[in-house]
């Protein structure tokens, strides 16, 4: 292994020093923090607009049920008919009109309410019209029947069954779905860095392969040593640039929030305002604290650790089966038929992680997954929050670079053949008998 060090650096330098490479590590923050800002900038330009919505209530029913709000005023038309009051409010050049026509009796109501508009109504305001309207209505059907509002609101029982183990740790629904949200995105930046930075070392094979390079290299290096270098060397050039891309997009992100003015942090839809009213609400503020009590019974040391060995284990894992197939090829065309049985495993960890854990973190299919070697980066990462013993963290952890150990011996056996088989696209058939070489 006296070379492998060389080859790493010289892998590593390769990549940085690449002109694309360079390019993308730092425009790439700059598109995307540009994006956000306009994202963030379009909305606030809306969230900011003034609406004036004029209602029209022949019934008397609905007054004092709208209330002017910070970009909405509200303006009854009462004393006008239909046609003066369309006339009135397309002189103003107001948002729209809303008319609830009169009718005998309240059944009648809900059938007979427009909203008339010189252009199609934002969503949010006519779900906001709508849901103000049938609270109102609903209200008043319950006192016609002689039902007390207040009676039925104390009958009204909300059960929130507290979730404890025998040693005494409480957890809730909410802390669940955090601990999946926190395996989730582990899981979800394994796959993504794979994706991208496996095909990095494919692409890089496929070029020393095709230049002719290779023939040189290998004349003094075994194929071993070459491709743990171009595996590592990769590796770390890719976590070179996430690392520049975190601090510069960082940076960009404070400038740009003091030089515009913009918060990127706030981007308040009409949505995130009704979650934030439920969070001020007595009910939003204990969903809040189950949340807290959540985050506090994560293990967050278990996690970081598991995150880094079951990261790393699991990408050089699939890296060494990406440079098997650079090896195996000529160009990347040909790749597409050896891509689906490596891609497959991970898109099934995904789905068994995201459908199966979250039901139910311990049972059989969730534990036999996180010990299979191709699923049990992505797996094991969304089971871990949910307290899995060390013993079998370990053991899979020991499968799997067990197994990377395995696809070393096995991309290594395909590296020595097929760096040097040009003009022809292999079949599974002749990869098998590589092996026998």
């Amino acid at each position: 292994m006296n070379h492998l060090p060389l080859i790493i650096k010289r892998e590593y330098l390769t990549k940085v020093k690449n002109k694309s490479f360079i390019v993308m590590t730092f425009l790439s923050p700059l598109i995307m923090i540009a994006l956000i800002a306009v994202v963030v900038y379009l909305s606030q330009l809306n969230n900011d607009k003034q609406r004036t919505i004029s209602v029209l209530d022949e019934t008397g029913h609905l007054e004092g049920v709208f209330q002017n709000t910070e970009n909405t005023t509200y303006t009854n038309l009462n004393d006008l008919d239909l046609e003066a009051a369309k006339a009135l409010v397309k002189e103003r050049e107001d948002y729209g009109l809303l008319h609830i026509a009169k009718v005998d009796s309240l059944e009648d109501i809900s059938d007979n309410i427009k909203f008339y508009s010189e252009e199609s109504p934002s969503l949010s305001i006519m779900s906001s019209l709508e849901r103000k309207i049938e609270e109102q209505l609903k209200e008043l059907k319950l006192r016609k029947d002689g039902v007390s509002i207040a009676m039925i609101e104390s009958s009204e029982t909300d059960i929130d069954i507290v979730q404890e183990n025998f040693d005494g740790e409480k957890s809730s629904k909410e802390g669940n779905i955090i601990k999946l949200i926190f395996g989730g995105i582990a899981g979800y930046l394994l796959f993504m860095f794979i994706i991208i930075y496996g095909n990095m070392i494919m692409r890089s094979v496929i070029e020393e392969k095709t230049s002719r390079i290779i023939e040189v290299i290998i004349s003094s290096v075994k194929p071993v040593q070459l491709m743990l270098g171009k595996i590592i060397g990769t590796s770390l050039a890719g976590i070179t640039q996430f690392v520049i891309w975190v601090i510069l997009g960082g940076v960009l992100m404070i400038v740009v929030s003091l030089i515009l003015g913009i918060n990127l942090s706030e981007l308040q839809t009409p949505q995130q305002e009704m979650i934030n009213q439920a969070m001020q609400s007595e009910g939003g503020q204990a969903f809040a604290q189950k949340v807290f009590i959540g985050l506090g019974n994560l293990p967050i040391v278990n996690l970081i650790i598991a995150f880094l060995f079951f990261f790393i284990g699991g990408y050089l894992l699939y890296s060494s089966l990406y440079a098997a197939i650079g090896a195996a090829v000529d160009n990347e065309t040909d790749t597409q038929q050896f891509m689906l049985p490596i891609l497959m495993p991970l898109i099934l960890a995904v789905y068994v992680g995201v459908f199966t854990v979250i039901e139910d973190p311990h049972g059989t299919v969730s534990t036999v997954f996180s010990f299979i070697p191709l699923t049990s980066p992505v797996v094991m990462l969304m089971r871990i929050p949910f307290g899995v013993p060390l013993w079998q963290q370990g053991l899979s952890l020991l499968l799997l670079i067990g197994t990377f150990m395995f696809a070393v011996w096995f991309a290594a056996k395909i590296y020595r053949v097929g760096i040097l088989m040009y003009g022809k696209k292999p079949t599974y058939k002749e990869l098998f008998k590589w092996l026998k070489y």
